[in-house]
């Protein structure tokens, strides 16, 4: 016989496995969570990731709470919701790899483009980051870079951070932008060819950047990144996934007439987009020449496994593809990549190798005459 104890406890875990999977399943039927969303999920709760009940996966289009005076809207992967989770069990030492001698890489190419694609990244963090992020996006891909700048909202010569003097938070992320830009203008317009922009949650490829670029001149008006068709005639890069400018498009930007672009409110990539088309600035297509995309404003799971918001199939330019047969061998960005996983990739990219495979170089920039 079963006693009366045991049977209470059968009964409340049977009512609550039910009502979880009824909930689940009309989150799914509703279009409120994708089933990659509801997969992570229930995967996030078990492995106790989440606190019960917290989607941070939650499907709202990114700018649907924009009004006509371009106010601010909540992002629905979430910066903080996000750092809440990763940020407990956050690394609190710099990872360093040190089996550099080991590797017989021919590094030529690289070194080459190197010196001839001159590369600035500047980053755009916050102080309450400097040592939770920034200080890892430097300690990995930003040491790849030409020249390394992060911009903050309070100084830091370890960095080096720059205080722009704005305040923290995401309501003031384009007078943040527009103040980098105007600043890298001032500082350094005359030192490098290409000026990029990420995130301190953005990972990112240099080499495969700069091999971009190379098709390209930095006498060129145009930028690359994430392309979104949406709400700008020409379309927008996502702020997360990163863009980068040629000079001469840092050059317009700096000489703009200072009523032309938008001073603060609304989102970054959106306003930075509209400001780019007024300058005459154009969208460059960054995918190979097999179509396959090379920035992204996801993490790489979600853009090899789909099941991305149904916002993000309205306003990406292509469609919204996914599967290793979209994603191109010389992906540039990935974004919402947390502390541990900017290691992870690190290994993958730059020390992991198949023994006896030596890779070829592939030819996947588009030629000049084939450009749209």
């Amino acid at each position: 016989m079963i006693s009366r104890a045991a049977l209470q406890v059968i009964l409340y875990f049977t009512f609550g496995l039910c009502s979880g999977l009824v909930l689940t399943l009309w989150l799914d039927w509703s279009g409120k969570l994708s089933p990659t969303d509801v997969r992570r999920y229930i995967t996030d709760v078990i492995d106790d990731k989440l606190p019960s009940g917290n989607l941070t996966h939650e499907v709202i289009d990114p700018h649907a709470l924009f009004d006509a005076h371009h106010m601010t809207t909540v992002n629905p992967f979430s910066h903080e919701q996000l750092d809440a989770i990763n940020n407990r069990s956050a690394i609190k030492d710099i990872i360093e790899f040190k089996d550099h001698h080991h590797h017989n890489d021919d590094v030529d190419i690289a070194v080459k483009l190197e010196k001839e694609v001159r590369v600035l990244c500047w980053i755009m963090t916050g102080k309450l980051n400097h040592e939770k992020k920034a200080k890892h996006v430097k300690a990995t891909w930003g040491k790849r870079c030409n020249k390394l700048i992060f911009m903050s909202d309070g100084p830091d010569a370890s960095l080096p951070a720059v205080d722009l003097d704005v305040g923290d938070g995401r309501d003031h992320l384009t007078m943040k932008t527009m103040k980098a830009f105007d600043y890298v203008y001032e500082h350094f317009r005359d030192d490098y060819d290409w000026f990029m922009k990420a995130d301190d949650d953005t990972y990112v490829i240099v080499e495969n950047l700069r091999y971009l670029l190379s098709a390209h001149e930095p006498s060129e008006p145009v930028f690359f990144g994430h392309h979104f068709k949406v709400i700008v005639k020409q379309g927008y890069f996502s702020g997360g996934g990163g863009y980068v400018l040629s000079r001469e498009a840092l050059t317009r930007f700096g000489t703009r007439n200072p009523n032309l672009c938008a001073k603060d409110h609304g989102a970054e990539d959106v306003e930075m987009g509209r400001c780019m088309e007024k300058l005459g600035v154009k969208t460059g297509d960054s995918r190979d020449t097999l179509g396959r995309s090379r920035f992204h404003c996801f993490d790489p799971e979600t853009h090899l496994e789909g099941g991305y918001p149904d916002w993000y199939l309205q306003y990406d330019k292509y469609g919204g593809l996914f599967g290793m047969g979209n994603i191109s061998d010389y992906a540039i960005s990935f974004h919402y990549v947390p502390v541990k996983k900017m290691y992870t990739l690190e290994f993958y990219v730059y020390h992991l190798r198949p023994y006896g495979i030596t890779s070829g170089h592939q030819d996947l920039n588009i030629p000049p005459k084939n450009r749209r």
